[in-house]
């Protein structure tokens, strides 16, 4: 079997532009992989574009022996989402050759199902009882978990103001949802050290079931630092893009919780490495997944498998409008759990006709540390 091309499908969303690619072969097979990025969706494309001819001719069943070949392409790099999605989209053709979902060619089910927590749904004012109100629908859908950015705008440090409103935000969304649903507080590396620990006292009462990324992702000492001073468990990771980066911040004796990215860190091999690693410093993965519902299907194929798996991000309930008509055969979340679907491969379906109703926008991106970035308008 030999790929014969890389076709590079784009789906504006108004927070982030999704890359799709469809894999071709010879043999009529084609597989389905996602490379979103963040603020550079043309850079991945054309990343993807320079690999395109270096890819045909070679067999997407030999996945280890095409991740080496383009690591060595881009000079030792491992090539980011570009090179997650060719991946990806291997691992979907295997499946659909084998007739098995992925995550049979995993290992198997380690649990029946996967309890999830709801991000994305916090899409309008930034005032607490809006988040309260849309906390509440989550809720009443079956959630049980729910993550969300109550700071705003902030970057190192905060006025005493914002801290009364980010607070103020919390407490309300912790009053309309009751004590038995668990609060996810994201900072999104916002904070300086000191305000880090200030706000994590603050948050407390609140009982939040982590504080995620408070300090900058990539500063790993100073991570640690925040964690060892700050008592609601700390949860990082999701920046890195080598599962060592993972091993690095284990290492170091602090952190038992970490996010990482499948996007980032090589797709469906380099998640389970960082599984893998996790393990060996017995600390347990809740994967970030901020992208499309394709990165939610083949994180749960994964995640499946994986006795450590703790929790999974989702972002499928809070799609923009008609975003959701664009991919089909997915997993769903139901009660707050997901399970895989049992179609061969990744079992997810890209509509390309519906995907040209929704093209890049120049303005499809988070603006974080700008006001009412919690909108999400995109280009509207």
């Amino acid at each position: 079997m030999k790929i014969t091309d890389l076709k590079i499908i784009i789906v504006g969303n108004p927070w982030k532009n999704w890359i799709f690619i469809r894999l071709l072969t010879d043999e009529g097979v084609e597989g389905l992989g996602e490379c979103t990025g963040g603020l550079d969706t043309k850079a991945h494309m054309g990343m993807l574009e320079e690999l395109r001819d270096r890819i045909l001719g070679k067999d997407p069943r030999r996945i280890q022996e095409l991740l080496d070949f383009l690591r060595k392409t881009l000079f030792l790099s491992r090539g980011g989402s570009a090179v997650s999605g060719i991946e990806m989209a291997c691992w979907d053709i295997i499946g659909k050759l084998s007739g098995q979902p992925l995550y049979q060619l995993l290992g198997g089910k380690a649990r029946d199902r996967i309890r999830v927590y709801a991000n994305g749904w916090y899409q309008g004012e930034r005032k607490p009882e809006f988040f309260a109100q849309a906390a509440k629908k989550m809720t009443d859908a079956g959630y049980t978990a729910l993550k969300f950015d109550p700071f705003g705008k902030a970057y190192k440090f905060m006025t005493a103001a914002e801290e009364d409103l980010s607070m103020n935000i919390v407490s309300a969304v912790r009053e309309a949802v009751g004590d038995t649903v668990d609060l996810m507080i994201e900072c999104h590396d916002r904070f300086s050290l000191s305000q880090a620990i200030r706000l994590a006292g603050m948050l407390e009462p609140y009982r939040p079931f982590w504080f995620e990324t408070p300090v900058l992702s990539d500063n790993l000492e100073k991570v640690c630092e925040a964690a060892r001073r700050i008592r609601i468990p700390v949860i990082a990771g999701e920046r890195s893009e080598d599962p060592r980066d993972i091993a690095r911040l284990l290492a170091m004796g602090a952190i038992d919780l970490v996010n990482p990215e499948i996007l980032s860190v090589g797709g469906i091999l380099g998640l389970l490495d960082c599984f893998a690693i996790a393990r060996g410093f017995d600390a347990y993965v809740a994967p970030h997944n901020a992208q499309s519902p394709y990165c939610t299907a083949a994180n749960i194929h994964v995640g499946i498998t994986q006795p450590n798996l703790l929790i999974q991000e989702c972002f499928d309930d809070s799609p923009a409008e008609g975003l959701d008509k664009v991919l089909s055969g997915y997993p769903r979340v139901k009660n707050g759990f997901i399970e895989p679907a049992d179609t061969p491969g990744i079992g997810v379906i890209l509509n390309e006709e519906i995907a040209k109703k929704y093209p890049y926008g120049d303005k499809n991106f988070l603006w974080m540390f700008e006001n009412d970035w919690e909108k999400r308008r995109g280009n509207k």
